[in-house]
């Protein structure tokens, strides 16, 4: 993100920049460039000639000098992002670097990215250097030129003393609009090298996309069904050949939850429970099998109307930088305040709100870290409620939280699935016993399933992590 905040903000600058003073430039000097030519060219065809030959000359060394440097301002670009990524990485990360006194080791990582922008800075500016003494180079030549064959050409009689002092006096306008040009070509190669590094995030193509023409989703009860659902993520594993393998995450998956009804993941992390729920929106796409919504193949309507469908409460709450109150809304942008506070009452967090001296409009901070672990999962449900989906998935929504924090948020949770088709993802199991209905997943399978009770007299994975959790509880 600190890389992509540097394409936004930095390269975007400088193609603003370069958008708005370079053709203006290019334009001016080469009225100034053409009109200064003629008349040396009246002053002196052969003079002028020579003049021609010599810019023209180093006109083609510049212009490959100018591909070199277009790459060392790609790389710079490149180099001030990583350390943007890097100081975002550790400012990020401040509670963890405090925890391990790994100060040091941060600095040192931040050195070393910017010792990397460091070459990368003297390198540019060593190809800019030598483009400039070019530059300086064909200036004094044509000046030599000017001085030897215009002092030839007058001892020759074909050039008088005045032409030839009138002749000197033009070439300094005629070098004058060639300076600006190359003094631009900082600010145009800055521009260019931004421009490549935009138009790849322009030109990146999302890894799920919408089908040409796809309809919205018809929203029904909210029965969800996966039918023979298999995905591996990207990365890749060796085989006991040595040849690379995806890794498949879900293999042949099949589960159906019934409109209102609340099912219940459990099983083994890394097991593939919460990929299993990042499909039902579309986070990913799956590799064969196919999950439906009242029917709907999610691959066959609009991202928009699927993720308008489904609430989605997880362990890592995010808040923006604004007032709870903002917060809140996010989840129906134009929400009335009344919505909101009701909004905020169903998720029982409205007394702490109003307890507040200003209420909806207190900043929550970076990430809202001026809040609870528990008053911040509570406004995420608020956000939920108010958007009003017909499904929902929590996922881990309480591990994080104390025992009565996660009690408040429970009830909150309990209410807001009632009557909603709803995912539950929890490794506390005492939180997802009243579940209608609970699977355990184990290596992207759906391996048991049942009620609690059931579960438990089968005496199967589900009732070994049961009399583990209750053995660690006792």
């Amino acid at each position: 993100s600190g890389d992509m905040m540097s394409r936004v903000v930095n390269d975007l600058f400088d193609i603003c920049e370069a958008a708005h003073h370079v053709p203006e430039w290019i334009i001016i000097c080469a009225i100034e460039i053409i009109g200064s030519f003629v008349i040396l060219f009246g002053l002196s065809p052969a003079l002028a000639g020579a003049i021609l030959v010599v810019t023209v000359v180093f006109a083609a060394v510049m212009v490959r000098m100018n591909l070199t440097m277009r790459a060392t301002f790609t790389d710079n670009r490149k180099k001030i992002g990583g350390v943007n990524a890097q100081l975002q990485d550790s400012l990020e990360g401040i509670r963890v670097v405090k925890s391990f006194a790994n100060e040091a080791a941060e600095s040192a990582k931040f050195r070393a990215s910017n010792e990397r922008y460091l070459a990368s800075k003297e390198d540019m500016y060593g190809t800019m250097g030598r483009y400039y003494g070019v530059y300086g180079l064909m200036t004094g030549a044509l000046y030599t030129v000017v001085a030897v064959l215009g002092g030839w050409l007058v001892a020759q009689g074909e050039l008088s003393a005045a032409d030839m002092a009138t002749f000197a006096l033009y070439i300094s306008l005629f070098c004058t609009p060639i300076e600006t040009l190359v003094n631009s070509t900082e600010m145009y190669q800055k521009a260019i090298a931004g421009f490549r590094r935009m138009d790849e995030v322009l030109r990146t193509e999302p890894d799920v996309a919408d089908a040409p023409g796809a309809p919205d989703l018809a929203v029904g009860p909210g029965a969800i069904e996966y039918r023979g659902v298999c995905f591996s993520y990207p990365d890749v594993e060796l085989d006991e050949n040595g040849e690379a393998r995806e890794r498949p995450v879900i293999d042949d998956l099949n589960l159906t939850v019934r409109p209102g009804q609340t099912l219940a993941l459990v099983g083994p992390s890394g097991g593939g429970k919460s990929t299993t729920c990042s499909l039902l929106p579309r986070f990913y796409d799956v590799a064969s099998g196919s999950i439906t919504i009242d029917g709907q193949d999610v691959r066959d309507v609009t991202q928009s109307s699927l993720r308008r469908a489904i609430g989605l409460v997880q362990q890592d709450v995010y808040l923006f930088d604004g007032t709870i109150g903002e917060n809140i809304a996010y989840g129906k942008p134009g929400a009335t305040a009344e919505e909101v506070a009701e909004a905020a009452r169903r998720a029982n967090i409205a007394d702490f709100i109003e307890s507040l001296p200003d209420g909806y409009d207190t900043e929550v901070g970076e990430r809202g870290t001026r809040l609870s672990g528990g008053q911040k999962q509570r406004i995420a449900i608020a956000r939920v409620f108010l958007k009003n989906p017909p499904i929902l998935i929590f996922d881990e929504a309480t591990s994080a939280l104390d025992n009565e924090s996660e009690r408040v948020v429970q009830e909150s949770l309990s209410e807001l699935a009632c009557g909603r088709t709803t995912i539950v993802i929890a490794h506390r199991l005492s939180t997802i016993k009243g579940a209608d209905e609970i699977a355990t997943v184990e290596d992207g399978r759906v391996v048991e399933r049942g009620t609690h009770e059931e579960l438990l007299a089968a005496g199967g994975t589900y009732a070994r992590y049961y009399r583990m959790q209750f053995a660690q509880g006792a």
